[in-house]
């Protein structure tokens, strides 16, 4: 019966993975640096963005960087038709500000500067000040004008932006607002807002009082809700969005706790220890056999391995987890989920970062930087590759098929981060 049973959920898993995920074409390798091409040419495929030193090859950085100059002439192109009053991070103007910041930071061209600042004059003329985050509010746009006009030695304008950004802090706190805590319209995601900006101008650029305010109003919310749930035995902060206990990084726990263990949120030893450990393993202990994770705590369907729901979100939430406790079982966990995501990551939803295959990209970029784990490389460098072939896979066509979360303008700050993978950071998540 039980094995009736297991192959029942196997064929369904199989089933599911076919309309969610393309089959990963590539040859896995364990250490590519070791593998040193060697075995027949059909054996060989897996490594060809490899040299014989295991860096990846002059001839993959060329293809990368032609690539990236062709989608951008596309998304410019595709860019004329979007809609002129979006100006968020996730899926508007703020978003291809960030590319081409990002574009600037890896190949210190002044152009990709001054295109950057093109779009945030835009969205600083259009703030709407109804929400308050990074990717989805006033924030994004403020932050990143203060770092573009700081790198532009515009002294005055880049402090005038901080100080906006500042005095949204007054609504975020409050928890008798309605704001929630996660990370795409909630306070963490006003938090990470305070945190690039002190990370890409200075440390005391936002001062630490006004940052600790908002890291207790999002403690107080986590800790208020658990006891209304029950649960502060066992998961002492717990967030709801929509009435739903989410766990992966855009709407959940594993954003949410991310951005609690940054070294710049200062939080204190002993809540970390006593109230985040604890909330962490919680979510650890609702992985599923597979290695994935489900999309809220109510949810027992193995089905997305998306950086917004699944293991490519919570991975970020397991390195970073690693980093500030020590602990061999959070790198564990962390490697099973590349483990997933390499199987069911390659998504028929498109290329972008929020559930795309670029996104889920980033996760082995993160374990890289962590472990320097050549295989870690090879695997995003494979997906990268996938990448490469941009449009030919027949995946759906995002709504915001040019934005940085939905569409191409992810896939390019992916494919950039390729070429200094030592330095690569998902945006509006990794500082």
């Amino acid at each position: 019966m039980g094995e009736t049973m297991s192959k029942r959920l196997k064929s369904e898993m199989e089933l599911e993975m076919g309309e969610r995920s393309f089959v990963n074409p590539y040859p896995d390798r364990g250490d590519v640096a070791a593998a040193g091409g060697a075995g027949p040419p059909e054996q060989q495929q897996g490594i060809d963005c490899f040299d014989a030193h295991g860096k990846i090859c002059p001839a993959f950085i060329k293809r990368i960087q032609s690539k990236i100059k062709d989608l951008l002439m596309q998304m410019e192109e595709g860019l004329k038709t979007a809609d002129p009053h979006d100006c968020c991070a996730y899926t508007g103007w703020t978003g291809i500000a960030l590319l081409y910041l990002q574009c600037f930071r890896t190949t210190q061209d002044p152009a990709y500067l001054q295109r950057s600042l093109h779009y945030v004059k835009r969205t600083l003329r259009n703030l709407n000040g109804r929400r308050v985050t990074f990717l989805c509010g006033d924030a994004g746009p403020l932050a990143v004008g203060a770092v573009v006009h700081h790198k532009l030695k515009n002294a005055t304008e880049s402090q005038e932006c901080i100080a906006k950004l500042i005095q949204l802090q007054k609504t975020v706190v409050s928890l008798d607002s309605d704001i929630p805590d996660e990370l795409l319209y909630g306070r963490a995601g006003y938090l990470y807002a305070l945190l690039y900006v002190n990370t890409e101008i200075g440390q005391d650029t936002v001062p630490h009082s006004v940052i600790r305010e908002v890291v207790n109003a999002i403690i107080e919310s986590g800790k208020n809700f658990s006891k209304e749930e029950r649960k502060t035995e066992r998961c002492p902060l717990l967030y709801q969005w929509h009435r739903k206990q989410y766990v992966g990084a855009a709407h959940g726990l594993a954003g949410i706790y991310y951005m609690l263990m940054q070294p710049g949120s200062k939080v204190d030893q002993e809540t970390l220890i006593e109230l985040v450990k604890p909330s962490v393993d919680y979510v650890r202990h609702k992985k599923f056999r597979s290695g994935n994770y489900p999309s809220s705590l109510s949810n027992e369907t193995d089905r997305l391995v998306h950086w917004c729901h699944g293991a490519p979100g919570v991975i970020h939430m397991l390195i970073q987890s690693y980093k500030t406790f020590k602990e061999e079982k959070y790198l564990r966990d962390a490697t099973e989920c590349s483990d997933v995501i390499w199987q069911r990551g390659l998504l028929r939803k498109g290329y972008g970062i929020c559930h795309g295959t670029a996104g889920n990209g980033y996760s082995f970029l993160c374990l890289y930087k962590l472990t320097q784990d050549k295989k870690y490389l090879y695997r995003a460098c494979k997906f990268a590759e996938w990448c490469l072939d941009y449009g030919t896979h027949g995946c759906r066509i995002p709504d915001r098929p040019y934005s940085l979360f939905e569409g191409m303008a992810g896939a390019i700050h992916f494919l950039s981060d390729i070429l200094n993978p030592e330095a690569a950071r998902f945006p509006a998540l990794e500082l």
